[in-house]
């Protein structure tokens, strides 16, 4: 069918419809670096105004940090600006395979295999391992990108309950004869913030004869003792078959992904995973800042610390103001609000008084679990944290929700 007017108005009435209903999605645009300090333009048109950032994957505070923009002017003077083809036709530069190799090493892994993100890293694996035979078991709230990954693949697929181990040993018990099972969850859940139960859940599928599969891309160089990610803090590192994550987070902020875990794993990806075999290399300029990246994660865990101290000085800041929160100790911290209008009207409020934080609904997450998801960076020092607490609680005030429970502001503003 052409794209008629009718066509044309009933997408139309659609948008007017998400306009009406103050659901709109409307973007923001950053007229600087990314750091905690930035300078937006909201609504279109309108001057920049400063902000504090309150909303970025920035997690160590490395995306415009001065020694990763240089190493990013040498990849790209040394290297070049892209490289104009897949992987295995004439895409694989040295600094390529030097950054799988750091990988491995620092996620404790056997190989891993770069891919151009962490999305597409999830949308090939599945299907380059598992077929009819197969059968994969999620937690059912894991990222998007993982659900996409799955739908591509043809082994069955099936959930349990999330974090809920008795539940996944039945899902187990009742795939017991499957060729292969695979447990897929995610390591730090994005929206909510909370993590995996990994050390039960290894334990668990060593004993009933599952694979498990992690996307670390929320934990990826801040979570454990050294930010491995969530495989160290719960000292299962070497255990886990399949890692997924993200260089478009806390290592530097950029691009790419990768699968790391078992070596003949990998190796399937490299022969089989679609978006690998069709898609170009990542730029060099990312890889050479990711490999400074991992220098600086090398030398010292400063900023991992300070990071884990300024989530803890920002929870118990919002805890004592009086708002709901989603239990965690991750730098992420949801602000919930349940109503998806509020927390448009609340986005838009606490910009005004300077902090840029963004409203999340219904279908990023569950309806009625509408909030303000908060991200707490190494960038962040105690004034920025002091300052947009301040504008929380005015905002929050206003709109009558400190003290408040769910039940009360559900009463007052709908779900």
């Amino acid at each position: 069918m052409a794209f008629s007017d009718a066509v044309r108005a009933g997408f139309r009435k659609d948008l007017e419809g998400l306009k009406e209903a103050g659901i709109f999605k409307v973007e923001r645009f950053i007229h600087s670096a990314q750091a905690a300090d930035i300078e937006v333009e909201f609504p279109a048109g309108s001057p920049p105004r400063k902000a504090i950032n309150m909303c970025a994957n920035n997690y160590l505070g490395l995306s415009s940090h001065p020694e990763v923009v240089k190493a990013a002017h040498a990849g790209l003077d040394s290297r070049g600006y892209g490289m104009s083809s897949v992987r295995f036709i004439c895409g694989t530069q040295d600094i390529h395979k030097e950054l799988e190799g750091r990988m491995t090493a620092f996620l404790g892994t056997e190989d891993t295999i770069l891919f151009p993100s962490c999305m597409d890293a999830n949308a090939g694996v599945f299907e380059a391992l598992l077929n009819e035979s197969d059968v994969m078991i999620s937690d059912r709230l894991v990222h998007a990108s993982i659900i996409d990954g799955i739908r591509l693949c043809k082994a069955e697929h099936d959930t349990f309950k999330h974090a809920n181990m008795e539940h996944l040993e039945s899902k187990l018990e009742l795939h017991k004869d499957k060729r292969l099972k695979v447990v897929i969850t995610d390591g730090v859940f994005s929206m909510d913030g909370d993590t995996a139960p990994l050390g039960e859940l290894v334990a668990l599928c060593e004993r009933r004869g599952a694979m498990v599969f992690v996307d670390d891309s929320h934990s990826t160089g801040f979570i454990g003792k050294t930010g491995r990610g969530t495989h160290e803090k719960y000292g299962v590192v070497g255990k886990i078959d399949i890692i997924t994550t993200t260089f478009g987070k806390a290592l530097g902020g950029a691009s790419g992904g990768c699968v790391s875990g078992r070596r003949e794993i990998v190796e399937m990806c490299r022969q089989r995973a679609r978006p690998y075999l069709f898609s170009n290399t990542i730029a060099p300029v990312v890889v050479a800042g990711v490999l400074r990246v991992l220098d600086i994660l090398a030398g010292s865990t400063e900023r991992r610390d300070k990071l884990e101290k300024n989530a803890a000085y920002w929870r118990k800041g919002l805890t004592e103001a009086g708002f709901v929160l989603k239990e965690g100790d991750t730098p992420i911290v949801p602000v919930m609000l349940f109503n998806a209008k509020l927390s448009q009207d609340f986005s838009r409020d606490l910009f005004e008084h300077g902090i840029y934080a963004i409203g999340f609904f219904f279908p990023v997450v569950p309806k009625g679990a509408a909030r303000i998801r908060t991200q707490i960076s190494a960038g962040h020092e105690t004034r920025h944290l002091d300052k947009a607490l301040e504008a929380f609680i005015k905002v929050g005030k206003k709109h009558g929700i400190l003290g408040k429970t769910k039940e009360e502001i559900v009463a007052r503003y709908g779900a």
